[in-house]
């Protein structure tokens, strides 16, 4: 069972997200900055992602495409400012069907015990936006991304 916990308190701009995974940082790390793996666990159930773009160093960019059940596409992308293996990832991201709507997103892997403890802040321009990605129901898709990449590092699946 997960331990996601989300929390966006009222009248903030950012997002903490926190989860425990049952491997190593380096796996974790490795699953989360490498193309053919991303395409495994990033994304709701229901879509497949293409990821068009990964270049996981300071200045790299990335971008990710999900296609829907019915064949529609949504595309993300966003610039990588920091990289550091295997304890940190630091970068923008942005919905392409909202253009001009960038966060920053910096997450940190800590290993204890064999476990990684993943902390995600996400930053966003303005309390409206990070709302927004909260009403949006970004829950869903983020734990299932999380479920699948939990399944990635721990079975290989």
């Amino acid at each position: 069972m997960s331990d996601l916990k989300i929390v966006a308190e009222p009248g903030r701009q950012d997002i903490v997200i926190t989860r425990t995974f049952d491997a190593p940082r380096e796996a974790v790390y490795a699953a989360m900055t490498d193309a053919d793996s991303v395409a495994r666990w990033w994304g709701m159930d229901e879509t497949d992602t293409r990821v068009e773009v990964s270049d996981a160093r300071p200045g790299g960019r990335w971008r990710y495409v999900e296609k829907g059940p019915d064949g529609t596409e949504y595309g993300f992308h966003g610039v990588f400012h920091d990289a550091v293996e295997p304890e940190r990832i630091v970068q923008t991201f942005e919905f392409e069907g909202m253009p001009g709507h960038v966060s920053m997103d910096t997450c940190t892997l800590e290993e204890k015990d064999g476990r990684t403890l993943y902390t995600s802040v996400t930053v966003f321009q303005s309390v409206e936006d990070r709302d927004g990605m909260v009403a949006s129901g970004m829950e869903t898709g983020l734990s299932q991304s999380l479920d699948a990449l939990e399944k990635l590092v721990t079975e290989g699946a």
